[in-house]
C-alpha cells in the first residue's frame, strides 16, 4: 500500500468539534499540515480496540489516548504482577494484585479525560470476539499468545477491520498491518497454523528487554494514527523487524498467500475457532493426560521420604543462579539430548522448569529415548515458591 487512505469518512467528522482545552492539548498536532484540525477531528471521531493491557498494550493505550482517539476499548482479564512492572508501564507498584484494567483505566483517564474508555474484563475468545470487535474502526493486537493472535486476525478478516500486529521476544520485535480487505495479506498468509504445543518458548521462559515493547508498541500506535488520519505509507504488505542489540531495522515484503486457509479464494476456514494454547504452552486436557504430572506438594513429600529420585532442572544456568530447589540437578533443555547418559533410567525422574512448559518438552524427549519413570512438576519452581518455600525468589 503506497499511500495510506483514511478509514474515517469525511461525513463522520461533520458533527465533531474540539473544545478549548482540546485545541490547547492537541496544538502540536493541529499545526502540522499533515494532520491539521481535520485530522484531529478524525482521531476524535475514531474508535480503536486494544487487545491486551500488558507490555505492548501499555504504550499503545497511553499514546493513542494522548493523541486524542475518541473511543478506546481495552480487553484484558489479568492481574498486575510484580514481574510485569519491568515493561508494562500502564501499571505501578501500588497496582500489584489489582486487575490490569482497573489500573490501566485510572492511568489513561489521567492522561486524557476526553477519551471515552470501554473495558472488557474477559478472555478474548471465539464466543465474544465478533461482538467486541464490530464496534471499532480498527484493532491493535497487543497480546503475547498464539490463541489470541490467530483469533484477532480471523475476526478482523471476517469483519473487514485493519489488524495492527506486533510481537516481541528477548531483544527483537516486529510489526505490520494485516488488512486483506485493503489488498494486503493476513497473519495466516505467513503462518497458516499455530506451531505444535511446547515448541515455542513462552513469554515467561524466554524473557524480553523491558524497553522493547515500548518501541514496537509505538510503531503500532503510529500505524494506527496514519490509518485513521490518512497520511504516510502504511505497513500493509511490509513486515518491519527491529533488532535492539544491533540497533537495526529491517523490512520484508509479505504477500497474500493464494493458498491461505482464511483469505484466499478457496478458504478452508470459514468461522472463528479457539486454539488451546497460551504463550506457546498447551493448556489442553489431552496434553495434560499424556504427560504424567505431579504437584509441588507431592514433590515435597517425595523429597522428604528419602526415596532415591532425580530432581531435574531444565532451565538455563542464569535462571538456576537466581533460584533453585535444593537437591535439583541442572541440565538445560538445549543440552538434554547430548547429556541423557548422565541420567539413570532406573530412577524416578521429576522434571521442573520455571512454570512447566520446558519440563514438559524435556519429559517428552526422555520418554522418546526410552526413559519410563518420568514426572512433570506442575507449575515449576514458580509454584514451589508460591506454595512450598516463599524464600525461593520469583523472577
Amino acid at each position: 500500500m503506497d499511500r495510506t487512505s483514511s478509514i474515517i469518512g469525511t461525513e463522520r467528522i461533520d458533527s465533531v468539534e474540539l473544545g478549548r482545552d482540546e485545541v490547547a492539548r492537541y496544538a502540536r498536532h493541529l499545526i502540522m499540515p499533515e494532520i491539521t484540525l481535520e485530522g484531529q477531528k478524525k482521531l476524535k471521531a475514531s474508535s480503536v480496540l486494544c487487545i491486551g493491557a500488558g507490555g505492548l498494550g501499555s504504550p499503545i493505550a497511553l499514546y493513542l489516548a494522548a493523541a486524542g482517539i475518541g473511543k478506546l476499548g481495552l480487553v484484558d482479564f489479568d492481574i498486575v504482577d510484580r514481574s510485569n512492572l519491568q515493561r508494562q508501564v500502564l501499571h505501578g507498584t501500588k497496582d500489584i494484585g489489582r486487575k490490569k484494567l482497573d489500573s490501566a483505566l485510572e492511568r489513561i483517564r489521567d492522561i486524557n479525560p476526553h477519551v471515552s474508555l470501554v473495558a472488557y474484563d474477559c478472555l478474548f475468545c471465539s464466543e465474544n470476539a465478533a461482538s467486541i470487535v464490530m464496534d471499532y474502526d480498527l484493532i491493535v493486537d497487543g497480546t503475547d499468545n498464539f490463541q489470541t493472535r490467530y483469533l484477532s486476525n480471523d475476526v478482523c478478516f471476517f469483519l473487514k477491520k485493519p489488524n495492527i500486529y506486533g510481537s516481541i521476544f528477548r531483544f527483537e520485535g516486529q510489526s505490520t498491518v494485516f488488512a486483506p480487505h485493503l489488498g494486503g495479506p493476513c497473519y495466516r498468509c505467513l503462518f497458516p497454523e499455530p506451531p505444535p504445543p511446547g515448541t515455542v518458548p513462552s513469554c515467561a521462559e524466554g524473557g524480553v528487554l523491558g524497553v522493547l515493547p515500548g518501541i514496537v508498541g509505538l510503531i503500532q500506535s503510529i500505524e494506527c494514527i496514519k490509518l485513521l488520519v490518512g497520511i504516510g505509507n502504511c505497513l500493509i504488505g511490509r513486515l518491519l523487524h527491529f533488532d535492539a542489540l544491533k540497533m537495526k531495522f529491517s523490512e520484508f515484503r509479505i504477500r497474500k498467500d493464494p493458498r491461505c486457509p482464511l483469505c484466499s479464494e478457496r478458504p478452508t476456514l470459514t468461522g472463528l475457532i479457539d486454539y488451546e494454547q497460551f504463550c506457546g504452552v498447551s493448556r489442553s486436557a489431552e496434553i495434560g493426560t499424556a504427560v504424567p504430572t505431579v504437584s509441588v506438594e507431592v514433590l515435597r513429600e517425595k523429597l522428604s521420604s528419602g526415596i532415591p529420585l532425580t530432581l531435574l532442572d531444565v532451565r538455563e544456568l542464569h535462571e538456576h543462579q537466581i533460584a533453585r530447589i535444593p537437591g535439583s540437578r541442572l541440565i538445560p533443555l538445549g543440552e538434554l539430548a547430548s547429556r541423557m547418559s548422565e541420567l539413570d533410567a532406573a530412577d524416578e525422574i521429576y522434571i521442573h522448569c520455571k512454570t512447566g512448559g520446558r519440563s514438559m518438552r524435556a519429559l517428552c524427549q526422555l520418554r522418546d529415548a526410552g526413559f519410563t519413570k518420568l514426572f512433570n512438576v506442575e507449575g515449576g519452581i514458580h509454584a514451589w515458591s508460591d506454595r512450598i518455600d516463599p524464600s525461593v525468589p520469583q523472577y
